[in-house]
């Protein structure tokens, strides 16, 4: 027994240890998050509360409680949760894999980007978790495990608030004050991303201007500003501006699609298709852009569990089908709530910005990329492609309100 053991620890280690194995692994996955981005945003923006809100999620971190709901799921409800994943990748594969991809783009140190995340999942105390489920959602997705009570909905929501701000350093306050079920089990996802440019703003250029919600409706934002060379090309056939910002040690990167006037963006929204990005891509070239960006923060709440029942996990959240007997060793636990919230801060800060840039000739007729109204963005892994995050920032917070 022992032998066997032995043998089958070393297999494991030469497949793990094989880059090329992980490197086409890590792609798959990589790949994996741009469907789940967009199949999530488009069907996010369908509900008439978000389509005018400010949205964002990380579709690595949804990607991350999905593969622990599928170490725990079994027989149709494991089918949907890995079709939600679009992988076609064993068990014994998978979950190391995503491990692999999931420390090296969130890793703050390499990246130098401030990126603070916490998932967890809660239970009601009437279950007990398996030991080996919860070993293997540490190990592989980085997930806490809490029990909490749910008859008492207060404490419930105190708890789950008091751990998102404890795991962002306060940047999350309240992400909720309601949960919709209480007899089931809750994956909360809490995060803080701060980018650090790859070139800082200048801090001298900061001023108040109007960032218009819509024609009729002004906020007044302290805008940011600076010129530099970056990925830029604009669509003139659906009118749209894309720039591409180098993050700082440029492992990742935060791109900006942003209609050429204002408008809803309904109409982009409805472009945002895998070829699409991939064309807008493959057309970015280098040159001098003036961009202007508010200098605000944004903190953003979802619960995603009707968005993915949406798009076809409704075996997970009923009662009477749901299979989770990998995590508690019964069929006693179903989805109760999926809480997904984010503060994200758009800052000066980045690496010192280069001395004579503007003595390059390129720089003499700058684009003008003036973010005064209502835009996406994402953030992407240079190095997979993977979507870190994605979203729209359509109500700055402002100290004024100027209705024209």
């Amino acid at each position: 027994m022992e032998m066997k053991l032995v043998i089958l620890s070393l297999l494991l280690a030469v497949v793990t240890a094989d880059p090329m194995m992980l490197k086409e692994h890590s792609s798959m996955l990589a790949d994996s998050t741009i469907n789940l981005a967009l199949n999530l945003y488009k069907t996010m923006v369908k509900d008439q509360k978000l389509s005018s809100e400010n949205l964002l999620f990380s579709p690595v971190v949804v990607a991350s409680s999905l593969g622990v709901m599928s170490l725990g799921a079994k027989d149709k409800t494991a089918k949907q949760v890995k079709s939600l994943l679009n992988i076609n990748l064993r068990d014994d594969v998978l979950h190391p894999t995503f491990s692999e991809l999931f420390n090296e783009i969130s890793n703050e140190t390499t990246r130098n980007t401030t990126w603070k995340i916490g998932s967890r999942l809660y239970g009601p105390s009437s279950v007990k978790f398996r030991d080996d489920f919860v070993q293997k959602s540490k190990t592989h997705y980085r997930h806490d495990h809490s029990k909490i009570s749910f008859r008492d909905k207060r404490n419930t929501i105190q708890s789950i608030n008091e751990w998102a701000s404890q795991t962002t350093n306060g940047k999350l306050g309240e992400i909720t004050n309601d949960v919709s079920g209480v007899d089931g089990a809750f994956f909360v996802n809490a995060m803080y991303f701060k980018p650090h440019w790859e070139e800082r703003f200048h801090e001298t250029m900061i001023d108040k201007r109007g960032f218009m919600v819509m024609r009729t409706h002004t906020v007044s934002v302290p805008m940011m500003h600076r010129t530099g060379l970056y990925n830029y090309y604009e669509d003139e056939v659906n009118k749209v501006q894309i720039v591409e910002m180098p993050l700082a040690h440029k492992y990742s990167s935060m791109v900006l699609i942003m209609p050429r006037y204002v408008e809803s963006l309904e109409r982009v929204e409805k472009l945002l298709t895998k070829e699409q990005l991939n064309t807008w891509f493959s057309k970015l070239q280098k040159r001098a852009v003036g961009i202007s960006l508010p200098k605000v923060n944004i903190e953003v709440s979802h619960d995603l569990q009707k968005h993915l029942q949406e798009l076809g996990l409704t075996e997970a959240v009923d009662k009477n089908k749901a299979d989770f007997s990998g995590i508690t060793g019964k069929k006693d636990l179903h989805l109760s709530n999926m809480f997904h919230a984010t503060a994200f801060e758009w800052n000066i800060e980045g690496n010192p910005c280069e001395t004579d840039l503007h003595a390059h000739e390129e720089m003499r007729s700058p684009k003008l990329f003036y973010a005064d109204h209502p835009y996406i963005f994402l953030v992407r892994d240079n190095k997979t492609n993977a979507i870190l995050l994605i979203g729209k920032l359509v109500k700055p917070k402002g100290n004024n309100h100027d209705e024209l």
